[in-house]
């Protein structure tokens, strides 16, 4: 799979996930260090293949993350005799009475719950691994926090937790640790979260119009290997991929209102490298791994309810660009107004995000070298 040597977060929690007897994690790690294959390396290591029923479980908040943490499984999987992978997800519905016989199940919440108990396809006292991923927001919004609840509180007490992600804010870790005994905990320093290997730049921009011929200007400047450009709305990321595409750009358009055979469609479109440019939600900001995508571009800043700056949210925006360390950009579009969210998230992870003049077309071509 072209690893040569651990990461370092591979490094640090194997040997924990691996231990005999089982440890429980919570784990925190940048975007791109190789969290999926750390974990999904530790459910492989724990299925009896002779035991034909799910023995561990794995929950993620997005259609488009389940199937790829899936994918990674199989693949690492692929040379373990008689280990299956099964799909809990939306669309794929199974008659109540079904038997699984696959050992790893993964799944979106909702789906998972129903299959638990509403049509009691898995009986969740035999799990013996439990992987939360991204499980700050799983831990932080109600609805997915009622749910992996419900399922954690009928696990057995000796089944194995582990909990990761890349941001975890200080009350939803000390919530983590309140639901899972004993954990080893790896977490990060808040000045270990800059991601030294992404340019940061911003340009001042009066409404969606004049984002959109900085847009245009940064395609006439720099060579585009693959970008994801992030829409607060799913009104806005429609206009802009309409724009786009009547000025003759190869552009996908993923937002959470598509169905879910659709979704996967795009996002193995824009993996397969046929569209170069994916526009998005926030529903691709978390996990959503594209090793050519070379540049992020914030459309409109991500924004809390009380429109503040969204660091966590941010920090996995521009995680999608400089996967295992490679070198990316990111180029925020900001409206004079909303000044004030670059200089806080400046602020919050200690870095540097330069301003450029959009017109500037020198200035810009220099950004490449």
């Amino acid at each position: 799979m072209g690893f040569n040597r651990p990461s370092k977060i591979q490094e640090t929690a194997l040997p924990m996930m691996l231990a005999d007897p089982p440890q429980n994690l919570i784990a925190q790690s940048q975007s791109g260090t190789g969290k999926t294959a750390a974990f999904a390396l530790a459910m492989l290591s724990r299925v009896n293949p002779a035991e034909r029923f799910p023995q561990c479980l794995c929950l993620s908040p997005t259609f488009e993350l389940a199937v790829q943490i899936g994918q990674v499984v199989e693949k690492m999987g692929k040379f373990c005799v008689n280990i299956g992978v099964m799909y809990a997800v939306r669309g794929n519905r199974l008659p109540r009475g079904t038997v699984i016989e696959q050992q790893i199940v993964i799944g979106t919440p909702g789906t998972l719950l129903d299959w638990c108990f509403k049509l009691k396809l898995l009986d969740v006292k035999k799990i013996t691994v439990f992987v939360l991923d991204e499980a700050d927001v799983m831990i932080n919004k109600q609805n997915f926090l009622d749910q992996s609840v419900r399922i954690h509180r009928v696990l057995s007490p000796n089944c194995q937790m582990l909990l990761f992600s890349a941001t975890f804010e200080d009350p939803v870790l000390l919530f983590a640790q309140r639901i899972v005994p004993d954990p080893n905990i790896i977490k990060l320093r808040r000045e270990e979260l800059t991601l030294d290997n992404i340019r940061q730049y911003y340009f001042v921009c009066e409404n969606k119009e004049d984002k959109y011929r900085a847009l245009c200007n940064i395609y006439g400047s720099i060579t585009v290997g693959q970008a994801i450009i992030f829409c607060q709305t799913r009104k806005n990321a429609k206009w802009l991929a309409l724009q786009l595409s009547d000025d003759g750009h190869q552009v996908s358009l993923l937002s959470g209102e598509l169905t879910v055979e659709l979704r996967a469609e795009v996002i193995q479109r824009f993996r397969e490298g046929k569209h170069k440019v994916l526009i998005t939600t926030n529903v691709c900001a978390r996990g959503i791994d594209v090793t050519q995508v070379t540049i992020v571009v914030n459309f409109s800043l991500p924004m809390d309810f009380e429109d503040f700056a969204d660091f966590d949210t941010y920090l996995h925006r521009i995680g999608r660009a400089g996967r295992f360390g490679k070198k990316g950009l990111a180029f925020n579009m900001v409206e004079k107004q909303n000044l004030p969210l670059i200089f806080a998230i400046e602020e919050h992870f200690k870095t540097s995000i330069k301003y450029l003049d959009p017109e500037d077309m020198e200035m810009l071509e220099k950004i490449e070298d």
